[in-house]
């Protein structure tokens, strides 16, 4: 079977749990990695065996790489709109890390450079490929808990955590050059995963009919900003134009956990693990005939990802088939969270 190479700029966490995912795939293969520490560099280039002649010290290095097939893009936020264009001019089929850009306008601009152009683009929400987003629209679709109403969708961590002093418990205080915290850097809750309720509630909502999303409404929004000036606890209402409501929210935190919960007129289903159930994911249906649905999975979610937008590279496609993220939906993602940071 031909292995697509895939390429990786920068070498953080999310790197590092995606390259490990290509050992449960056949049709893909690490094959060249990019990054400005050394130390990064070599560590990948031990683990994942890779060639030196693939290594490279800067990300220019890698884009002019002939024998890549598409590169991942998993750099800070603040910097995926730059590389993504830089990728497009190299002619290079992209998957960058979510979110795809910092506004609307960036993602916008980077459609326009595709236009016309035979490049593969897509925003990494590997959630979308694991076997449970597929029994879920298949249930949903089979009409088990009725005509669709609304939905609940969370996403909070305490990345923070607690530290003692004295005998007394107080929280950790946000280091303003990290990421996370840095506004010009993307930083804040809502960028950082609350894109990710947010575009399971686009997924969700399109199951009941086609609709513009442009006039979709983010309504009692909650923000609690951080010492920092970014936004650590953010809640909203979505109203989509069909009358689909979702009530989402992202913490840097509060556990809040990964949980959704989607309401029908004869019931509803729900995850408790939305976004990276490993070894075995559990839907509840909670209705007339209440029972749990369990799925066997990989360790890795990221390998579900891989494997599926490796095979659009073979079959020349531009853009995932559904429920893969397509870029007219990482567009109304991008605008939906414009409108909830404002």
């Amino acid at each position: 079977m031909k292995q697509v190479r895939w390429g990786i700029i920068g070498l953080g966490n999310i790197a590092l749990k995606f390259a490990e995912g290509f050992q449960y795939t056949k049709n893909a293969k690490l094959f060249a990695i990019s990054s400005r520490s050394q130390n990064k560099l070599l560590t990948f280039k031990n683990r994942f065996q890779i060639n030196d002649n693939y290594c490279f010290t800067n990300y220019d290095s890698l884009l002019a790489c002939k024998d890549l097939d598409i590169v991942y893009i998993a750099l800070p936020h603040s910097l995926h709109h730059e590389w993504v264009i830089k990728s497009i001019k190299k002619g290079k089929n992209i998957l960058v890390e979510k979110p795809a850009t910092i506004n609307f306008l960036q993602m916008e601009n980077i459609k326009n450079n595709l236009k016309d152009k035979n490049i593969f683009f897509s925003e990494a929400f590997m959630y979308r490929y694991h076997p449970q987003i597929a029994k879920v629209i298949d249930l949903i679709k089979n009409k088990l808990i009725g005509d669709l109403v609304s939905m609940e969708s969370f996403f909070g961590i305490d990345v923070l955590g607690r530290k003692k002093i004295l005998g007394i418990e107080l929280k950790k205080k946000p280091n303003r050059n990290y990421r996370l915290y840095n506004k010009e850097l993307g930083g804040g809750a809502i960028l950082d995963i609350g894109c990710y309720p947010v575009s399971l509630s686009i997924l969700i909502a399109s199951l009941i009919s086609k609709f513009d999303f442009i006039k979709t409404k983010v309504l009692n929004k909650k923000k609690e900003i951080g010492a920092t000036g970014v936004d650590m606890n953010s809640f909203a209402e979505l109203n989509f134009e069909n009358n689909f409501k979702s009530t989402i929210g992202a913490s840097l935190t509060q556990n809040l956990g990964k949980k959704t919960k989607i309401i029908g007129t004869k019931g509803e289903l729900v995850l408790e693990d939305s976004w990276s159930p490993i070894n075995l994911s559990s839907i509840q249906i909670n209705g007339k005939n209440k029972k749990t649905i369990k799925i066997e999975c990989h360790k890795n979610i990221y390998s579900y990802e891989i494997d599926i937008l490796s095979q659009c590279i073979l079959e020349n496609k531009k853009e995932p088939e559904f429920p893969g993220m397509t870029i007219n939906e990482t567009l109304e993602n991008m605008r939906i969270l414009d409108k909830w940071l404002i």
